[in-house]
Formats: C-alpha cells, structure tokens, sequence
C-alpha cells in the first residue's frame, strides 16, 4: 500500500494540480473607487464665449460687423474710442468663438485649454492673439477668462 507506482502517479498528478491551483493564493485585483463610479452632480462644465483674435497679417475677416462693433469695445476700454462713423478695415482681426471644458474639480487660478474658431471668413489665426475674453456657463456666469497667443494645430 506504501508503494506508489508511476502508474498509480500519472492518474493522481491531474488531481494535484487541480488542488493546487485550487487554493494557490490569486493576485489581487484592485480598482480604484473613482475608477469605478462617480458622484451625481460632479461633471465637467462646458464653457463658452465670443472673442476677437487680433495680429492676422491679412487673413482676418472682411466686413464682419460683430468684429467691427468689438474692436469698438476693445479700444474704448484702452482709452482709445473709435469716432462715431469710422469703420476700420479688420483684415487683421476675426471674430471667433472660444470652448473649454472645465474639469469638475478645477481649482482658482487652474489653466485649462480652450479651442479657438473662426466666426466668419478669415482663412487663418496663425500668429494671432486673443484678447481677453470671458467664458461662460450653462447658467450665463462667467467661470474662466482666455487670453493668449494662438497656436495652430496640424
């Protein structure tokens, strides 16, 4: 009884292995809980807003009346206000329309990145600048400003 032949051994090795593997200890699998699941109510908020990118070098809009009553705006704020019936020719400014997305968790003073595009015919922002324009919300509150210059993607 106390021999174990290599007959008697082949047929009880699938059953070792199959204990074995039984209670071979697994790797733990762990997943973080944010992973998982969210809260309700805490999204990314989609931001809006109207601006004018200046600095075009010729490629800017034509006759764009949104552009036109804006750098009115702009310069007006500098000290500088247009005369009544003076419309400048904008070939170096476009009308643009900025988006973000402002992530749930932001922070005052946290950078977030803003998409920029053309409102009417300028054929490119490159080597443009935006002026300070205001994002909003869903709910008409101002939650970011954009500013900067425009880098052209490929």
């Amino acid at each position: 009884m106390g021999n174990l032949t290599m007959s008697n051994f082949t047929r009880l090795l699938p059953l070792l292995l199959a204990l074995l593997a039984a209670f071979a200890p697994a790797p733990a699998m762990a997943e973080r809980i944010r992973d998982l699941g969210q809260f309700e109510g805490l999204r990314a908020n989609q931001l809006t807003g109207y601006g004018v990118v200046v600095g075009l070098q010729g490629t800017g809009d034509n006759n764009l009346a949104y552009v036109t009553e804006a750098m009115r705006g702009v310069s007006g704020r500098l000290g500088l206000p247009l005369p009544p019936g003076v419309s400048p020719t904008l070939r170096n400014a476009a009308a643009v329309i900025v988006t973000a997305e402002l992530p749930a968790f932001a922070k005052p003073g946290q950078r977030i990145d803003i998409t920029v595009s053309t409102l009417g015919q300028s054929s490119s922002l490159r080597g443009g600048a935006l002026i300070l324009t205001p994002l909003y919300g869903a709910d008409g509150q101002i939650y970011a400003m954009a500013q900067g210059n425009v880098a052209v993607g490929g």
